[in-house]
């Protein structure tokens, strides 16, 4: 299963979004650094309305959703790379996990500690990223000097690592992460036995109070189709909308990336709470969702994670697959013999057959479909796998 690792400064809020997402309080939130030293690891479920009408659909007896795993990661601080903190430790961490979830602190509050004694998120980011950097740079030009007495004696592949860590040290040198290193496929393929920790696919977490995630959504939605920017137009910003602001712009600039907001505090208070009860909690904030619903889904599709469903009296499932995948390979995540045996796959799309009514509709219509070995299977398919071992 792939993970993602959350991570941030000290006393951002990680622990408690961790208890968030994973719905327990596994994880110690307290108001000091690094109240969190072994990493702490939970199964979560992407929610998925889609689920629920099929089920309807289909009178299912259960509901099967996918899931991802999520590891709440020791705060790092300025020096991480040279051991400062928990340094070594936060950065090996980090290199077993597929993706970064940087949690941003958005608020301010007396009350909580912030490590370098203001609340400013850009700054905090850039104290993060910088540590990553320095321990790829070191990562790159250790194996560069590793590989120099092989590619002297005529190894091709020394030759090429060499190649990619000379382009990539001053990429590195000039604060820029791995992640925006221009990179053709085979040379992708030949860096990523270098595990570098800016190489992760990141998205950003910004994390607001309580009182200001109402105001904060409403100008993300008055922003209209672009949901990962404010309005340019809104004069007066809170500060909590100023934070985020300057995350979002930051996370596009630097990352190609969005920044979800959320308020770990609240979903945190939801963990006891029936889904009816929560709803009515969250409508009395004057909000639908405190965005952690949303962040999960995000981490699930940065991890090049995909769902295709399937349904029947018995259950109805969200099964996962990489983006890409064709039909024998989607088969497969049922059972080995269907990718080994298959014939074809029975295709319609959630949309059209939710739509429509039924599968018999659905065939009426042209929209149930006969898709053979090429066939990429896209997020929101519902199939049915023909085969024969």
């Amino acid at each position: 299963m792939l993970s993602a690792g959350i991570v941030g400064l000290p006393n951002v809020g990680k622990s408690t979004l961790f208890n968030a997402v994973t719905r327990t309080q596994k994880a110690q939130a307290a108001n000091y650094p690094f109240c969190t030293i072994d990493p702490n690891v939970g199964i979560v479920t992407v929610p998925d309305p889609r689920l629920a009408a099929l089920s309807k659909l289909s009178s299912s007896k259960k509901l099967v959703p996918a899931a991802i795993e999520f590891v709440d990661i020791a705060g790092l601080v300025k020096g991480a790379s040279a051991g400062e903190g928990l340094g070594n430790q936060f950065l090996s961490h980090i290199r077993e996990v597929n993706a970064i979830v940087q949690v941003v602190r958005c608020f301010e509050d007396d009350d909580i500690h912030h490590v370098a004694g203001s609340v400013d998120p850009v700054r905090d980011i850039e104290i993060i990223n910088t540590e990553l950097v320095l321990a790829d740079l070191a990562a790159v030009q250790k194996r560069s000097d590793r590989q120099q007495k092989a590619a002297r004696l005529g190894d091709k592949q020394a030759k090429a690592e060499i190649a990619i860590c000379e382009r990539l040290i001053p990429h590195l040198d000039s604060g820029k992460p791995a992640l925006t290193f221009e990179m053709t496929d085979e040379e992708q393929k030949i860096a990523r036995e270098f595990f570098l920790l800016t190489n992760k696919p990141t998205i950003f977490a910004c994390n607001v109070a309580e009182s200001d995630l109402a105001s904060v959504a409403a100008l993300v939605t008055a922003a209209g189709d672009n949901e990962t920017a404010l309005p340019n137009d809104v004069v007066e910003l809170t500060p909590a909308a100023r934070f985020v602001q300057a995350v979002q712009d930051y996370a596009r600039s630097h990352f190609a990336t969005e920044a979800v907001v959320i308020s770990a505090q609240i979903e945190s208070e939801l963990v006891d709470l029936s889904e009816e009860e929560a709803m009515e909690y969250l409508k009395g904030l004057g909000v639908a969702s405190s965005g952690v619903g949303s962040l999960i889904r995000a981490v699930y599709h940065l991890l090049g994670l995909r769902t295709y469903l399937t349904t029947g009296e018995q259950e109805t499932r969200a099964w996962t697959i990489r983006a890409g995948d064709k039909a024998p390979a989607a088969a497969g995540v049922i059972h080995s013999d269907f990718e080994r045996g298959f014939i074809a796959a029975e295709t319609v799309h959630f949309d059209d057959l939710v739509r429509l009514g039924s599968f018999p509709k659905a065939r009426e219509a042209g929209k149930l479909r006969i898709e053979g070995k090429e066939y990429v299977v896209q997020d929101g398919d519902v199939v049915e796998f023909r085969f024969n071992v």
